[in-house]
């Protein structure tokens, strides 16, 4: 086979399987893991898989700067941001992440629904700006421009001293074995600090996220209450988790 036709096959593999095992591709085509290796490494080179032990996931398609994702499933995101919206009690503290879906959300809070936001996203504190029965605590620290949040030491010190009754997190991938993932180590490491402060965490998670991974994990399933989605309750990665016990809330 082709060095071609061995990566149209990888590349089907991740679509449908949803994963690649080198050993199991080695075998079904009689050739080398070394070969199968290298070929999943030059497609993680163009963004195309998600390198793993023993083989690859398919890539997030959310890691493109901030600006790139405003225009990525814009429908699907004011759907999940509707469902989330309906999520933050009257009276209460949410924890907002930063990303474009979670903007979508500041978007879809009721203007007479009084709370408090906590937010370490300069964009979603602007948004909100003029909601008039809004508080907002913004948690300061370097920005991390790529997804206009703060991140680093500063913002988890200032996030361990907050509580809230919900947090609303942003991942870039969403599969049953590699977790909730991100690009970056440090907003990672934000999230759970984030995540921690709150008595329930759900995930935002429009459809292209669903089924893929990036380099650094969130959180496990076990840390969550439950993932808010707008993909079919017939997906199979959704099936899948359901059946793992993972709370899934659809946004239709």
């Amino acid at each position: 086979m082709l060095a071609a036709e061995r990566r149209n096959h990888l590349l089907r593999l991740l679509a449908t399987q949803g994963k690649v095992l080198a050993k199991d591709v080695a075998a079904e085509l009689g050739i080398s893991e070394d070969s199968v290796r290298r070929d999943l490494r030059e497609l993680a080179a163009e963004g195309l898989c998600q390198r793993v032990y023993g083989g690859a996931l398919p890539a997030s398609p959310a890691t493109a700067d901030y600006a790139a994702r405003q225009t990525v499933a814009p429908d699907g995101k004011r759907r999940v941001a509707s469902v989330a919206a309906g999520l933050v009690p009257a009276g209460g503290a949410v924890i907002l992440d930063g990303g474009t879906t979670a903007l979508a959300v500041a978007r879809a809070l009721p203007r007479d629904l009084s709370c408090t936001v906590i937010t370490h996203s300069p964009t979603i504190a602007a948004a909100l700006l003029d909601h008039p029965a809004a508080d907002l605590f913004l948690l300061g620290g370097r920005v991390f421009k790529h997804s206009a949040v703060a991140c680093g030491a500063a913002a988890v010190e200032a996030a361990q001293n907050v509580s809230a009754d919900l947090c609303l997190l942003g991942v870039t991938g969403v599969h049953p074995e590699a977790g909730l993932t991100t690009g970056d180590a440090e907003e990672a490491a934000m999230k759970r600090a984030l995540a921690a402060r709150a008595a329930d965490t759900y995930i935002l998670a429009s459809s292209e996220k669903i089924g893929t991974a990036s380099r650094f994990r969130v959180l496990p399933w076990g840390k969550i209450t439950g993932l808010i989605t707008d993909a079919s309750p017939d997906d199979a990665v959704l099936a899948r988790l359901a059946r793992d016990g993972v709370a899934v809330l659809t946004a239709r």
